[in-house]
């Protein structure tokens, strides 16, 4: 009756033990996987935001125009100017003097459409940094252009901007001022915003400052091409480029990295604290075990002993 007694308090004993054992574990890993990072709280009302830049030395290299060749002559407009510069950084071409397109420096060379004045067109291009640190510019490439069409109608269309980039964030609109010249009205936009939507088709009845306006879903950094068309046919073209600032979740739309992050905390981490416990705990149940087996066997082998002396 004893050997029972002391067998049926072993096994509560080791069944106690490794269930606490095992709570404790429980805890502490459903502690450890329910802890995120705290969200970061919006601005309180009267606080103030402090953005600082690191400067930089401006660029120090040139970028080169390759094509066209210089003493070129064309008849049609735009044109392609294309050359080497140093990746990273944006390329503003200008025209006589005037900023007539620009295009990013990508795999050390650029490449984009510019008008041309009819008469001599003198090309240069300028880089500039993130910090809109300008470059030196480039050697001179003069061309010539000739078009009947102008001495016809007499007027000739330009399309230009003080902006060769601008930028904006995410889901706000950014506005971007132009200067039309020249022409007759009413003039037909065509604007192409490189984000893939469809190209946004605008009017205007007088020539002067025009401002178009875009709202981008995604950040990133878009090739922008404006064409514009006069009642009589003549057209100038223009390449900007604009810059979307931000981070934005492509899966859910408005979703913070905080409820993201709740909705999917990843998995569950162990602390060393329960590790060490569980391990402590491992030597005692492993003895209080092997107690439990030679007193099981003992009361097994003095039960047949009692049975062979009744015999």
């Amino acid at each position: 009756m004893m050997g029972k007694i002391a067998t049926s308090s072993v096994r509560w004993t080791l069944l106690t033990i490794i269930s606490v054992c095992l709570l404790t574990v429980s805890a502490y890993v459903s502690q450890a996987s329910a802890i995120n990072p705290l969200p970061t709280p919006d601005p309180k009302p009267g606080s103030y935001g402090i953005e600082a830049t690191k400067p930089k030395p401006p660029p120090t290299q040139a970028a080169t125009i390759t094509i066209p060749g210089n003493g070129a002559s064309f008849t049609t407009s735009p044109i392609d100017v294309r050359g080497i510069c140093q990746s990273g950084l944006l390329v503003q071409v200008y025209n006589n003097g005037v900023m007539v397109g620009s295009a990013m420096c990508t795999n050390g060379s650029f490449s984009l459409q510019v008008s041309l004045f009819v008469g001599t067109n003198e090309l240069t291009a300028v880089v500039y940094d993130d910090l809109e640190q300008a470059g030196p510019t480039s050697s001179p490439v003069t061309v010539n252009y000739n078009n009947t069409q102008f001495a016809a109608f007499g007027q000739l269309i330009t399309l230009t901007s003080s902006y060769g980039r601008r930028s904006a964030p995410v889901n706000t609109p950014l506005s971007w001022p132009l200067q039309l010249s020249g022409g007759t009205g009413p003039y037909a936009f065509s604007i192409d915003w490189g984000d893939g939507t469809k190209p946004e088709l605008k009017s205007q009845s007088l020539a002067g400052l025009v401002t178009i306006a875009h709202v981008y879903k995604k950040a990133g950094i878009y090739q922008v091409n404006i064409r514009v068309t006069d009642a009589n046919g003549v057209s100038a073209f223009l390449q900007v480029i604009a810059v979307s600032s931000g981070k934005v979740d492509s899966t859910t739309t408005g979703a913070t990295d905080d409820k993201a992050q709740a909705a999917n905390p990843g998995p569950p981490q162990i602390l060393w604290v329960p590790t060490a416990v569980s391990l402590l705990l491992l030597f005692p149940a492993y003895w209080l075990g092997r107690r439990s087996q030679i007193i099981i066997l003992r009361n097994k082998m003095l039960k047949e002993r009692d049975s062979y002396k009744e015999k």
